[in-house]
């Protein structure tokens, strides 16, 4: 397989969804427009201009990675409410799971949640990540259920010679005895403004920039609602901030509760705490 397959943001979500079910990962071109793009590079850029390269092997010692992103700007938010995207999350994650409460079985779904937002900007020089896995953070054990939907914004053009992520198709379907090989994977190339959405269980890394310019992508990753989310929210996100954004993006940060009983608050929706002092 020499590339994903390619979407429009207008997509039939049932076809996104099994494309995602069959490979593991999938292009979705203008993803953001270009006036989103503009707005993000001009909130997000000075910051990560000053931000310091990672120095460790997994996270590039020519690597910049910028976090708390919904602190920092708006911009995001119709990144993670995009249809395809949260449409898929919704469709992969929020699937009824049967449960015996006394002599009753009902099925219970459970909420999902915004877990790690990132810019990764990748400069000249620096070497390929290892393969892995972003579902590892969990100890989850392959395959099984999805428990993580990812996407990566091209905040500049992704290329095969610039780092452009490199994903091993159908790689979230094998088991965990196998080991990912490099040459199995495919560069994403996409223009700026477009995404690689994938599963948390596929192998994918970001590639080595052998160019001239920076590679800078933005990711946000979705995970299901009964997992410790990878980035703290409620400390990255301050609470004026939070309060100020859409029901729906509150909720995905975490002020949600998610069935049967995880995170409320005196017994009731977290989010009322947003509307009082």
């Amino acid at each position: 397989m020499e590339e994903l397959t390619r979407f429009r943001p207008d997509a039939d979500l049932d076809s996104f969804v099994a494309a995602l079910e069959r490979d593991g990962g999938a292009v979705v071109e203008d993803f953001a427009d270009p006036e989103t793009l503009a707005a993000l590079w001009a909130d997000l850029g000075p910051p990560l201009d000053s931000t310091p390269y990672c120095g460790d092997w997994y996270n590039g010692t020519r690597t910049r990675r910028l976090s708390s992103l919904f602190a920092r700007t708006r911009h995001v938010v119709p990144l993670v409410t995009q249809p395809l995207y949260l449409g898929a999350a919704r469709a992969l994650m929020q699937r009824p799971v049967p449960m015996w409460i006394g002599r009753s079985q009902v099925d219970v779904t459970p909420s999902i949640q915004i877990s790690g937002t990132q810019v990764i900007q990748i400069d000249p020089g620096q070497g390929k990540q290892p393969l892995h896995r972003d579902d590892a953070l969990h100890l989850r054990r392959h395959p099984g259920p999805v428990s993580r939907l990812q996407m990566m914004l091209a905040m500049s053009d992704f290329t095969a010679e610039n780092g452009g992520t490199q994903v091993i198709p159908g790689s979230h379907l094998w088991d965990d005895d196998q080991a990912p090989d490099a040459s199995a994977s495919v560069p994403t190339r996409m223009r700026a403004g477009s995404a690689l959405v994938w599963e948390g269980g596929v192998y994918h890394n970001g590639g080595r920039n052998t160019s001239e310019e920076p590679r800078t992508g933005l990711t946000i990753a979705l995970d299901l609602g009964n997992l410790r989310q990878e980035e703290n929210q409620y400390l990255a996100v301050p609470r004026v901030i939070a309060a100020d954004l859409p029901e729906e993006v509150q909720r995905l940060l975490g002020y949600d509760r998610c069935p049967p009983g995880l995170g409320w608050l005196e017994m009731d929706d977290p989010r009322l705490a947003l509307d009082s002092d």
